[in-house]
């Protein structure tokens, strides 16, 4: 702490010792706060941001790539010349503005941290964006052969771009990092193939790794729409280099509730009108609907080979678009590349919500702890330092994990958890779930009836776009749907933690020829849990009066609430395969089985487990009309109900495979229904 000595010779830097009382006799005579008051004042003042400006000077660039496209290039140096530094290098397709050599970014590092260590910041336009040159491929493929200089893809580009820097940037020390979020993710991924011997670290942070394969366009076959809309109608096609608007114009939805907005639109053939006569990328989205060539040339995760830097790949929990991605890009390095060091960090977080937020909650879930901040400070920050500085050992784990439900950090030597044990959850009468196999007869079932005219929304609550909370929304308005059927384990005498991948095993039958499959595990909260204090007890100081407000809006209540744990949809068409679909019998069962992302949970004992599964999940995917025809040019007349029925007999135990972690001394299983 400072003595008041001190702080009044901060007020007046160089003040002689002597003169320093006669300063704070003059701040009493003028009225102005006494040093102890104010000395505290100036303590409990957050520090004032890293002013970039200070210590950087920006440049840029037009770096020519091997076939003559320019690529416009932002680079910030650090003014202090006395020492070298490293690259760390973000690509992107959302431009670099603002353009300008006396224009900064606001965000150049992955955290403040970075900015203080010194570093070269490196920010670039990716080809057919912003104001470079070339035409813009959406997750360009890669050329596992390249014959020419016109033979380009994002390793290449990023290949030339670290040739030149590395020969026109002074004071740099011959190592190179890459980092980037989302699609910037992608080009981390895409542009460590075949690595430039310069880059030494790289970090893609919730990559697309395949958009058809559960990232952002398509989740277990079914058009993402909401998400894929809403992106589009603000990521436009350009013509040329072309700087962005000044003042950003979003899409006009005529209403602040996406259900109804995306209901009255009727069949999907409607939305293309949205985008203004420029339609070419939603065009080409919706009209792959599977897994195609136009997909598989884009799935970068096949291509992650030859990769010889050190590699530290992040993603969230709670991602709602390329949680997927994050997974199969750490899995692909690690499979293609022995040898190097390959890290996966997944933390309870939204899209990007590590990079800059402190990750302390998400919605109503709270998760104790500033987890955005511990990640930026002790496993990203190291990480860099220790492989483009030399600086220390950041002593990274294969897999860094945090684990929600009992809001730890936990380390493994590699994911999934190791010990994690295969187990099925199974569906039972009464609306039971267990992990004992049911024993009833043959037609032993629950049925439903899904009308695609009042598809099962979301959520409960109206929004416009795509809300990040959905993740770890409350269900309780679902589960008081006839069209969702629901299953649940008794209160659990003892926590069960499920570490690793989730897949659902379902026999099912429809009355339609087409049919979606939704399903979602669901953490259960006691009815006795506690709820977060509300705005006029947060506001009440210890031990004060209870402060009188106006009649407040209704709190959340925690007591029985249901926090989506995960949930993904499935197309039933693709129950072959995703290449061909395959029409439903109508009243005939079949099984249909799918992936759904991994997860890191611990039910707590007094909780409950449940699994919902419905037919529908508007807007965020699209709606199944339930007869088998091309959805993207549906009429109509071809949305129809159905009944759909749910299998749960002895020779059709339809459940969700779990992969349980075994607590020690207390039992794996939570108890029979």
């Amino acid at each position: 702490m400072k003595t008041f000595r001190s702080f009044a010779r901060s007020l007046a830097p160089g003040l002689a010792p002597a003169l320093v009382p006669a300063v704070a006799l003059s701040l009493a005579w003028c009225g102005l706060p006494s040093l102890p008051a104010a000395a505290a004042a100036a303590e409990a003042a957050p520090p004032a941001p890293f002013d970039i400006r200070e210590h950087y000077t920006k440049y840029e660039y037009r770096i020519a790539m091997r076939d003559g496209v320019r690529l416009f290039t932002s680079v910030y140096v650090p003014k202090d010349a006395s020492a070298s530094y490293p690259f760390l290098i973000t690509r992107t397709p959302y431009a670099v503005a603002p353009y300008g050599p006396d224009e900064y970014r606001e965000n150049i590092a992955p955290g403040d941290s970075f900015l203080k260590a010194g570093y070269i910041f490196v920010v670039q336009d990716v080809r057919g964006r912003g104001m470079s040159e070339g035409a813009f491929v959406e997750a360009t493929p890669h050329r596992d052969e390249k014959h020419s200089g016109a033979d380009t893809d994002e390793s290449t580009d990023t290949h030339d771009s670290i040739e030149w820097l590395l020969h026109h940037v002074p004071n740099n020390n011959g190592r190179v990092g890459i980092w980037g979020v989302s699609y910037p993710g992608f080009y981390t991924a895409a542009g460590i193939i075949d690595s430039h011997p310069a880059i030494r670290a790289a970090s893609p942070q919730a990559p697309v790794a395949d958009f058809y394969l559960n990232d952002d366009w398509y989740h277990g076959g079914a058009f993402m729409l909401l998400h894929d809309f809403q992106f589009l109608t603000g990521y436009k096609p350009q013509d040329g280099p072309t700087q962005p608007p000044k003042t950003a114009v979003d899409f006009d939805y005529g209403t602040q509730d996406a259900y109804e907005f995306f209901l009255k639109m009727g069949p999907l053939s409607n939305a293309a009108r949205s985008f203004g006569g420029r339609s070419e990328y939603w065009d080409a989205d919706v009209g792959h609907t599977t897994y195609d060539d136009y997909w598989k040339a884009r799935a970068i995760w096949r291509h992650l080979k030859n990769i010889h830097c050190a590699v530290l790949t992040v993603g969230g929990w709670f991602d709602a678009e390329d949680l997927m991605g994050t997974l199969r890009v750490h899995k692909a390095i690690g499979d293609g590349n022995p040898g190097i060091f390959n890290g996966l960090v997944m933390g309870p977080w939204v899209h990007g919500g590590w990079a800059r937020a402190d990750g302390h909650h998400l919605g109503s879930v709270d998760f104790a702890a500033n987890t955005g901040e511990f990640y930026r400070e002790n496993i990203l920050f190291p990480f860099f330092e220790q492989y483009l500085k030399d600086k220390g050992d950041a002593r990274l784990p294969a897999a860094y994990v945090f684990e929600t439900g009992t809001n730890v950090w936990r380390k493994y030597s590699s994911w999934p958890a190791p010990g994690a044990v295969k187990r099925t959850l199974y569906f039972r009468e009464h609306g039971g779930l267990s992990f004992e196999a049911p024993d009833g007869a043959a037609d032993a079932s629950d049925s439903y009836v899904s009308d695609p005219a009042h598809p099962v929304p979301f959520i409960g609550y109206t929004a416009q776009g795509m809300p990040q909370e959905y993740m770890v929304s409350d269900q309780r308005f679902a589960s008081q749907r006839p069209d969702v059927v629901v299953y649940s384990t008794p209160a659990l005498e003892n926590d069960v933690t499920l570490a690793g991948a989730l897949s659902a095993r379902l026999f099912v039958s429809t009355t339609g020829t087409d049919s979606d499959w939704v399903v979602k595990l669901i953490d259960v909260y006691p009815p006795d849990r506690s709820n977060p204090p509300g705005p006029a007890e947060a506001r009440r100081p210890p031990g004060g009066p209870r402060h009188i407000d106006d009649v407040p809006p209704p709190p959340v209540v925690l007591a029985g609430y249901q926090q989506l744990v995960r949930g993904e949809p499935f197309r039933g068409k693709f129950r072959k395969g995703f290449e061909q679909p395959v029409a439903f019998v109508p009243g005939q069962a079949e099984e249909v089985d799918f992936t759904l992302p991994d997860i890191n949970h611990t039910f707590r004992r007094g909780h409950r487990i449940m699994v919902q599964v419905q037919s529908s999940w508007f807007p965020l995917v699209d709606r199944n009309p339930q007869t088998f025809v091309n959805i993207p040019t549906a009429q109509p007349g071809d949305f129809q109900a159905a009944t759909q029925r749910i299998y749960r007999s002895r020779a059709q135990p339809s459940g969700v495979e779990v992969s349980v972690l075994p607590q020690s001394g207390a039992p794996e299983a939570p108890p029979k229904p």
